[in-house]
């Protein structure tokens, strides 16, 4: 039987090796696990401690949710009113002035985080009864902001190819942990780029095997930079994962 004990610990060791890594790439690089850890390590501990049906990846945080709070698509108004998580996040150690984190202290909202929860609040008003099942994950914890005035915000797939591949060799070491713990039935990507990284880890025939060969999904990413994502996303999704059995239509 596994623990939220267990979860941290993958995490922490995770976190270390992830802080090992060097890159290059002319921007300031955050780190949530690292500095906003405390609300990170209460998520687990409040809603990981267990297997689960589903699980749903997304790729990394953005500026306005994850990087302030600490959690997976973490906008600041979800995590503190649905989830009941506030802490003190502290501040890196370098930063674009541009781009600070003020924690839960963020006046801005996360499209992203906010589509996420909203989707998941309409459908299970109560977060206890949503992770009873579920658990979110996010593939890469590290945001890479532009040292312009414009700090914009750099996707992990811009790095330089040995650095991205160095650091995906530890992401996907973290997710097979976390996959082989948790045993999902299914497991959906919050964007293409996450479907992506589910089908490599779940392609290495040992550990789908130990997992009795979960499905794999995706669903649009709620990105508004995606156009599909700004018409009617919640309702399409919610749509695709009934129908695709994930979540009930009683749910």
């Amino acid at each position: 039987m596994i623990t939220a004990k267990d979860i941290i610990s993958l995490t922490e060791n995770f976190n270390n090796r992830i802080k090992s890594l060097h890159f290059t790439i002319d921007a300031y690089v955050y780190n949530p696990l690292d500095y906003a850890w405390e609300p990170h390590r209460a998520y687990i501990e409040k809603y990981m401690g267990h297997t689960v049906k589903n699980v749903f990846l997304g790729m990394n945080p953005g500026p306005f949710g994850m990087m302030q709070t600490g959690v997976p698509f973490g906008e600041v108004n979800a995590v503190r009113d649905y989830l009941k998580i506030e802490m003190p996040v502290r501040e890196p150690r370098e930063y674009n002035p541009a781009r600070p984190v003020t924690g839960f202290n963020c006046k801005r909202s996360e499209v992203s985080g906010k589509r996420f929860w909203g989707l998941v609040q309409g459908v299970f008003p109560s977060a206890e009864d949503f992770f009873k099942d579920n658990a979110v994950l996010n593939y890469c914890p590290l945001v890479f902001i532009s040292r312009e005035k414009t700090a914009k915000n750099i996707t992990p797939d811009k790095l330089i190819k040995s650095e991205r591949n160095a650091l995906e060799a530890v992401c996907n070491e973290y997710l097979s942990g976390i996959l082989a713990v948790l045993k999902p039935e299914d497991a959906i990507g919050i964007g293409k780029y996450a479907e992506e990284k589910l089908r490599f880890i779940l392609g290495e025939e040992r550990l789908s095997h130990e997992l009795n060969n979960p499905r794999i999904l995706s669903v649009t990413h709620p990105s508004p930079q995606n156009p599909k994502a700004n018409r009617n996303w919640a309702e399409n999704v919610l749509c695709g994962l009934k129908s695709g059995g994930v979540w009930q239509a009683g749910e």
